[in-house]
């Protein structure tokens, strides 16, 4: 039986090292959980013992493929109850993160086929972060951010690469939200502001900051 605190540790070993790709530090790790480095170290030693992770003293901790299917699963569990809160509940994009974390911890098969199933088998949750399938598998990611956009560019926004509320919440003080249609009128050369076309009417300018952690596809 896989604890809740090992499933958080997993998952977050496994969003870390997405973004490394490689071991994950236990000070890296012990900054996402808030919890000194000490404590984790001594967390991450025996969760090795339990053959879920692999760990280094000079390099840190990996995930074992039984790690990283009790990762993928908490993951996919995660996304798909922001779905259902979202489509379902009517919640906003910035309020359903932190009760995702506790139903994320619900411990039945059955009940998340039949919820994915409910919600049309969904492959991206309400922040266009992708959801594993069944079988961990997610669809190839063709997101980029908007920065690496260029002037007269037609896009499509699909995602955030920044999630904090803060951030979710400026969005949507700007009427912009996932599946509209940017079109790029022209980048300021001095501090690379966005001059956007939302949708085909509404004008906007974003800061480099902002266009950043938009993450859009070619229209």
């Amino acid at each position: 039986m896989i604890s809740l605190a090992e499933e958080n540790y997993l998952k977050n070993i496994y969003k870390l090292s997405e973004k490394n790709s490689g071991a994950v530090t236990t000070s890296s790790l012990a900054d996402a959980l808030q919890i000194n480095a000490a404590s984790v170290t001594d967390f991450v030693k025996k969760m090795a013992e339990k053959k879920m992770v692999t760990y280094q003293k000079s390099k840190g901790a990996m995930l074992t493929e039984a790690g990283k299917k009790i990762a993928l699963k908490i993951i996919r569990k995660h996304r798909l109850w922001e779905v259902w809160l979202v489509n379902t509940l009517n919640f906003k994009w910035d309020e359903v993160h932190d009760i995702a974390e506790q139903l994320e911890h619900v411990n039945s098969d059955m009940l998340i086929e039949r919820l994915d199933n409910h919600l049309g088998n969904p492959t991206a949750d309400p922040h266009g972060d992708l959801i594993p399938d069944a079988k961990g598998k997610f669809i190839k990611d063709r997101s980029k951010p908007l920065l690496k956009c260029i002037a007269k560019q037609k896009v499509k926004f699909i995602g955030v690469a920044e999630h904090s509320n803060s951030f979710l919440q400026f969005l949507t003080k700007n009427n912009l939200k996932i599946g509209d249609e940017l079109f790029i009128e022209r980048i300021e050369a001095y501090d690379q502001s966005f001059h956007l076309k939302i949708n085909k009417k509404t004008k906007k300018v974003f800061s480099k900051e902002v266009v950043k952690n938009i993450l859009i596809v070619l229209a």
